[in-house]
């Protein structure tokens, strides 16, 4: 009898998750405010779960990368580096901007990507934003540091 019991809220558990990781899917859709506009990402809001090269506040301030190459080996290069990463999907590709969607091992948050080859200043500019949550145990500063460390090797 204990077995049963055992059993059943073991595959309740296990449904319950995965409902679960189905809400925070639903509940996340794309943001309508990406992209680059007048050579800029819109600002990080508030919460700490966001990193901007245009940012002015320590919070959120990250620095761009130096473009040594030309634009097309620039892109190129980056994009090797974010699809050689877990959990990616590249959604834009564009001549001079890619978005990308990272998503967490367990839960499938969704943190959106962007990257702004602005070759007139020579830097690549980037913004890593959570679409849910107000924290995010600096994971958009980390990977955003991991990235620019992998391109710069």
């Amino acid at each position: 009898m204990m077995r049963k019991v055992i059993g059943s809220l073991f595959i309740l558990a296990i449904a319950g998750f995965f409902v679960l990781r189905w809400l925070v899917q639903r509940v996340s859709p794309m943001p309508q405010n990406l992209g680059v506009v007048d050579g800029r990402f819109t600002p990080c809001p508030d919460s700490p779960n966001c990193v901007n090269t245009f940012a002015s506040s320590d919070e959120h301030k990250i620095s761009p990368i130096p473009m040594t190459t030309s634009l097309a080996a620039a892109k190129v290069k980056m994009y090797n580096v974010l699809v050689d990463m877990p959990r990616v999907t590249i959604i834009i590709n564009g001549p001079d901007y890619i978005h990308a969607e990272f998503r967490s091992a367990l839960w499938g948050f969704v943190d959106d990507v962007q990257i702004y080859f602005d070759d007139e200043a020579q830097l690549i500019h980037y913004k890593s934003a959570a679409r849910l949550g107000h924290g995010d145990g600096d994971m958009n500063r980390k990977r955003m540091e991991a990235i620019r460390a992998a391109f710069l090797q």
